[in-house]
């Protein structure tokens, strides 16, 4: 596995993501900041700066407030794995809104600093970040780490979404579930991975599909 570095919470700042993520991210338009903005928990309202970097797409604000009404709003106690995070949206919201633990895995160095930034803003001891490849890095992870697993790859690469699900539905402990992101609806019969999944929520906007899965025993 190559290097990676997990930090844990130094002092304040926040982000996170769009069709594509970097393989090494590199700006875009100058890579000026722009800004998401936390919508529950803790840190609500909050607003975070995200590099305009090409590739980076953050979840928008209303499917990640659609996503959290499908989790429950609050997430007190879980553990969450944010694969591919990027700007952070989804791991900023759910370290916001309880988790015990949040991991993030961005491969991009740039992407990464404005991560380390905003939770040093935030002051974010659940948060850790790990300047990672997320295929790697997922693969060294043990087995139902996870209560929730947000997964957002690069758009239009099939083979990586591929093997990013054979490698993340393990990682979901009993109970949990399983986020997907995607260009296109999941087919869960065309996917091995998923045998014994099933999504249970599903929804578009613009070319974003989002999916929430769950074991079909625990549905």
């Amino acid at each position: 596995m190559p290097r990676s570095s997990i930090t844990r919470s130094p002092a304040s700042a926040a982000p996170r993501r769009p069709p594509a993520k970097p393989r090494e991210a590199t700006p875009s338009r100058g890579g000026k900041p722009h800004s998401i903005r936390i919508i529950g928990g803790d840190w609500k309202r909050t607003p975070l700066p995200v590099l305009d970097l090409d590739g980076l797409r953050p979840t928008p604000d209303r499917v990640r407030e659609t996503l959290f009404n499908w989790l429950g709003q609050q997430l007190d106690g879980q553990r969450c794995l944010d694969l591919f995070a990027g700007s952070g949206a989804l791991g900023f919201e759910a370290a916001s809104r309880g988790a015990a633990r949040v991991l993030m895995v961005e491969r991009s160095g740039r992407a990464v600093a404005q991560l380390k930034a905003n939770q040093a803003r935030l002051a974010a001891n659940n948060i850790e970040i790990a300047e990672a490849d997320a295929l790697r890095l997922a693969a060294s992870l043990a087995p139902n780490s996870f209560d929730v697993v947000f997964l957002d790859p690069p758009f239009g690469d099939k083979p990586m979404l591929d093997r990013a699900l054979e490698l993340a539905a393990p990682l979901v402990a009993p109970g949990g579930a399983l986020y997907v992101e995607s260009g296109e609806t999941l087919d869960i019969a065309a996917t091995p991975a998923l045998a014994g999944w099933a999504i249970v929520r599903e929804g578009k906007a613009g070319a974003v599909r989002y999916h929430l899965l769950r074991r079909e025993n625990e549905e």
